[in-house]
Parts: C-alpha cells; sequence; structure tokens
C-alpha cells in the first residue's frame, strides 16, 4: 500500500513539473517574440526618427533660407517705405499746394458763379422785358387786325343795312301796296254780298268768305244740293266780278275752296269726304255756265280744291265744338308775294318791340 501511494505521488510531480517546464517554454517564446517585436519596434522608431529629423532638418535649413530671404525683403521694404514715406511726404505737400490752388479755384468759380447767376437774373430780366414787349407788339397787332377787321365788318355791315334798308323800303312800299289792295278787295266783296243780300260773311283781316255746308249737302253726303247750286251761281259770279276786276287781277295769286267737317267719325273719313265736297263745289264753279271764257280760264289758273277734315273746328262761347257750324265750305283768296307779305309783318313787329 505504501508503494503504490509513493508511486502516485511521484507520478504527480512529474506531470507538474513538465507543465511548468512547457509553460517556461512559452513564456520564453513569448519573451523571444517580445524583445523581438520591441527590437523591431526600436529599430522602427530609430528609422523613423532618423527620417524625421532629415526632414525636419532640411525644413529647418528652408525656414533659415526664407528667412533670410524674408530678411532680405524686409530690408528691401524698409527701402521701399522710407522711399514710400519722402514720396508720400512730397505728396502731401503737393496735395496742400494742390488744395490751395483748388480753395483759390473754388473761389474764383463762386465769383463767377455769383456773376453768371446775376448776369442770367438780368437776363431774365430782358426776356421777361422783351417777351412782354413782344406780347403788347402781338396784342398791338392782333388788336389792329381786329380792329381792320370790325372796320371791314361794320363797312360790310353798313352797306348790307343800307341795302336792307333799301330792300326794306321797297318791300314797305310792296307790303303798303298789297295791304292796300287786300283792304279795297275785302272791303269791295262786303259791299258786294252786302248788296246782293247773299248770306255769307267775310272776315275783316283776310277776306275768308264762309259759307253754311248745311245749303250745300246733306250729311255725310258731297253731292251739292239744289240750295247750294243757286247759292254758288248768285256766288261765283259777283266773287269773280271783285277778284278779277283790272286793279286786282294782277295780284291775284291763288283762290281756295277749302271743304271741312265736324268731328264725328275718324280723320281720314272725314279728309276724304271735305276733300270730296270741295273739289264738288270747285267742278260747278268751273263748270258754271253764267261765267264767260276769260274769268273760267283764269279760274282754272288760280282755283285750288282742298280737304281740312275737322283740323279746323268751329267753337262755341263754351268751348265746345259746333257742330252745325263746323259743316262749312270756305272761300279764300291769296294774293302774290303773301309769304313775303307775312313775313314783313313779322320783321316790322320785331322792329317796333
Amino acid at each position: 500500500m505504501a508503494r503504490k501511494t509513493y508511486s502516485r505521488r511521484r507520478g504527480g510531480r512529474v506531470d507538474a513539473g513538465a507543465a511548468w517546464i512547457s509553460y517556461s517554454d512559452m513564456m520564453a517564446a513569448l519573451l523571444l517574440v517580445f524583445v523581438l517585436v520591441l527590437t523591431y519596434s526600436v529599430y522602427q522608431y530609430f528609422v523613423m526618427l532618423q527620417t524625421k529629423t532629415a526632414e525636419l532638418e532640411e525644413k529647418v535649413t528652408l525656414l533659415t533660407s526664407q528667412d533670410l530671404q524674408l530678411t532680405d525683403q524686409q530690408t528691401q521694404l524698409s527701402a521701399q517705405k522710407a522711399t514710400l514715406d519722402a514720396q508720400q511726404t512730397t505728396l502731401n505737400a503737393q496735395q496742400a499746394a494742390l488744395e490751395a490752388k483748388q480753395n483759390e479755384l473754388a473761389a474764383a468759380l463762386a465769383a463767377i458763379q455769383e456773376q453768371q447767376r446775376k448776369l442770367t437774373e438780368q437776363e431774365g430780366t430782358i426776356s421777361a422785358a422783351q417777351a412782354a414787349l413782344t406780347e403788347k407788339e402781338t396784342a398791338l397787332a392782333s388788336a389792329q387786325a381786329t380792329l381792320q377787321d370790325q372796320q371791314v365788318k361794320l363797312d360790310s355791315a353798313t352797306t348790307l343795312v343800307q341795302d336792307q334798308q333799301a330792300l326794306l323800303s321797297n318791300q314797305q312800299r310792296k307790303l303798303d301796296d298789297l295791304v292796300g289792295v287786300r283792304t279795297k278787295i275785302i272791303r269791295d266783296l262786303s259791299s258786294a254780298l252786302a248788296s246782293a243780300n247773299l248770306k255769307a260773311s267775310v272776315d275783316s283781316n283776310t277776306g275768308d268768305i264762309m259759307l253754311d255746308s248745311n245749303v250745300f249737302f246733306d250729311v255725310g253726303k258731297f253731292d251739292i244740293k239744289d240750295s247750294g247750286k243757286k247759292l254758288l251761281s248768285e256766288f261765283i259770279p259777283l266773287y269773280l266780278s271783285v277778284l278779277l276786276r283790272d286793279e286786282y287781277v294782277d295780284y291775284l295769286g291763288e283762290i281756295v275752296i277749302e271743304g271741312h267737317t265736324d268731328t264725328q267719325g275718324t280723320y281720314l273719313t272725314n279728309l276724304a269726304l271735305s276733300q270730296d265736297r270741295a273739289l264738288s263745289v270747285a267742278t260747278f264753279c268751273l263748270e258754271l255756265p253764267g261765267l264767260n271764257a276769260q274769268q273760267q280760264e283764269k279760274l282754272r289758273q288760280v282755283l285750288t280744291a282742298k280737304g281740312r277734315s275737322y283740323s279746323d273746328p268751329i267753337l262755341t262761347a263754351s268751348g265746345a265744338v259746333d257742330m252745325s257750324a263746323s259743316r262749312r265750305v270756305e272761300f279764300k283768296f291769296r294774293l302774290k308775294d303773301s309769304e313775303m307779305i307775312d313775313e314783313m309783318r313779322a320783321i316790322l313787329s320785331a322792329g317796333e318791340q
């Protein structure tokens, strides 16, 4: 039993020693590797150090060279600065002299500008005076031209007034003649109708003669009744005997037969009826046996028939339409230049106002 135990112990020691030997070998190997690595690192360090030292020396040399160049440049710059300072001093002196000259020029320019301002003011005054003079001359020329034009117009107006006065005098004479003729005709017509005891009214201003339509026509008809024919047979020769007298015939311009109706019915219906009635009376007058050839010829030259419908009704005193009186036939005469008479009356009336 004792041997077995001892053998086991010796076997354990042998194993432990071998382990330590292996560990020592391993540590030695690691140490060797470390030393090698350290040696390589140191070597690399020294190599790098030499390289860096060489680079540093090269840079130091370069910096020294640059420093020498910089020193040289500073020396040159100092010399240039001294030169520039001298030049600046010269320039300052020249600048001061230039400013003095500029001040003198500014003063001279101010004096010149003041003189120019005064001159401009004087020129403005002169220009204003010249403009005023030109304006006055223009106004004077215009006034003279206007005066001459007005004188020409005045002369023309004077001539025109003289011509118009002469014309007015001539027209006045004709008007007096015509008014006198119309007055005489109206007076003679009134006297002739009164002497013949014919039932007809003569307008004292115009000479218009109104005949009752009831004597001539039935209501709504245009055929002349026997009573109308009898009246016309008596009236027409008497009427023409006055208008166609030698002292009046040259003045006679127109005889108008107007037909009028009352206000019953439409305007167009009454217009046709009044025209037919006026035409019936005119036809009867032209065919009247009692007229001689000269009277018929003159009557054809001056006779006109006109229908007026109910455009000119006769009113009562209260303003209502007088139906019976509105149904009528009117004989009107117009003298030659009657429009001139109306115009002259208007002129004379305006002149009196």
